[in-house]
């Protein structure tokens, strides 16, 4: 049975009708074949969703709701939040497992995600809506087919956003062109967070980032690693409630910075993560 979207504008569910739609007649003709349980793969092989989530409780349950039942695990990433976020996420799937974010940020909150998963595969998804959990078995499809890290990508046939800018479009375009003749790739996309990778990789990948600039520097990595990288299409929702928390200039400031020092300096950088008080739990006691 499918679930039905939380209260929304009847515009709102007819543009998310409209993009199932053009969704699923480009994935109609995608080479990859959708998942199929282990058993019918003939091999056995774990799938880890990792949701970084902070301050989404409008948002989580759509998202937990429609993962599919094949997934083995679901993290949530907690930054920190000061609504209901994890209460309502623990409500709709009580085998959600929860951490903490450590430090701040997107990127911060991603790979406390990926240090924590235990699957074979892991997925990122987004808490607010606009990543359609569905979409999960194209990643996985891909993995299953031999590749090492997949991106989803809103350029591709079948694929578009219902929540892109024109300046956040031109801006991806932008550092798309600029890693591509850079690193002689030939990328749709690349600020979009929804991706996955084989957990065997994590090291390769050699992640730093804070910001939301780590989904690049997951792509700029991978190739300097020799990753197998592949793109499948995506339709990016609009955010069900509340405001994103990515500001264009700001982000891709901090993602041109990291694409410049990542051609001028070695891979090998510290890690230095900032904690946010509220983050801290005071001790008693020596």
């Amino acid at each position: 049975m499918t679930l039905q979207p939380l209260n929304r504008s009847a515009l709102q569910q007819r543009s998310r009708k409209e993009a199932a739609d053009r969704m699923a007649a480009g994935h109609a003709h995608h080479a990859l074949s959708t998942v199929r349980s282990d058993a019918d793969h003939g091999e056995t092989r774990t799938i880890s969703v990792v949701v970084p989530a902070m301050n989404e409780e409008r948002n989580i349950a759509w998202v937990l709701e429609r993962i599919p039942p094949y997934v083995d695990e679901i993290l949530l990433v907690d930054g920190h939040s000061t609504d209901a976020t994890v209460g309502v996420a623990r409500q709709v799937r009580p085998d959600v497992r929860v951490v903490s974010q450590r430090g701040c940020g997107k990127g911060a909150a991603m790979r406390t995600g990926f240090e924590e998963a235990v699957g074979d595969y892991v997925v990122v998804l987004d808490a607010d809506g606009s990543m359609d959990p569905g979409e999960i078995d194209y990643y996985v499809s891909a993995l299953d087919n031999g590749y090492d890290l997949v991106k989803g990508s809103r350029e591709l046939p079948g694929s578009g956003s219902m929540d892109l800018t024109p300046l956040r479009r031109w801006g991806n375009h932008v550092l798309v062109a600029t890693v591509n003749v850079t690193w002689g790739s030939e990328f749709t996309d690349l600020c979009y967070g929804y991706l996955a990778f084989r957990r065997d990789r994590l090291d390769d990948l050699a992640l730093t980032g804070r910001g939301f600039e780590i989904e690049a520097e997951i792509t700029i990595n991978a190739i300097d690693a020799g990753l197998r990288i592949a793109e499948v299409p995506t339709v990016e929702l609009s955010r069900h409630y509340g405001t994103s928390h990515l500001n264009a200039w700001r982000d891709g400031r901090r993602i041109l910075g990291f694409l410049t020092r990542a051609r001028l300096s070695p891979r090998s950088r510290p890690v230095t993560d900032r904690i946010p008080k509220r983050a801290l739990t005071p001790t008693h006691g020596a």
